[in-house]
């Protein structure tokens, strides 16, 4: 058992938060409305999430800075929603669920399928 189960079950945690952060991704693909609905059906399936409604995505953003994607997925015990900047070609990702699943497995997923050089995780333990 990993280290982030045998905490949420110690502690007896309602919920659980993944924090990933995507550096250098591939430009093509965080400027793809339809590649991150695919992505988001993937990752669900893959993590043993059930969506709730479909993926909403939104490209806005008049500061150059924060330009580009915004997603959000419900889940039926959460929330799924992710930031994809355009001038740094960074996603920013969240994953919070009352369901456990592992953070690694959502970073590693998601750093595969953007094609991001590397990742930062954080990830939180809601009670």
């Amino acid at each position: 058992m990993d280290e982030v189960k045998r905490a949420y079950e110690q502690k007896n945690a309602w919920g659980i938060e993944a924090q990933v952060d995507l550096h250098d991704c591939n430009p093509n693909y965080i400027r793809d409305a339809d590649f991150i609905k695919q992505f988001v059906v993937d990752l669900c399936e893959y993590i043993g999430m059930k969506r709730y409604g479909e993926c909403q995505v939104v490209n806005f953003g008049e500061d150059e800075r924060v330009a580009g994607f915004s997603m959000t997925q419900l889940i039926e015990t959460s929330l799924i929603s992710g930031h994809f900047a355009n001038q740094t070609n960074n996603v920013y990702l969240n994953v919070f669920s009352c369901k456990y699943f592992n953070p690694k497995d959502v970073a590693e997923f998601s750093k595969s399928r953007f094609q991001a050089a590397d990742y930062s995780l954080h990830n939180a333990l809601r009670k």
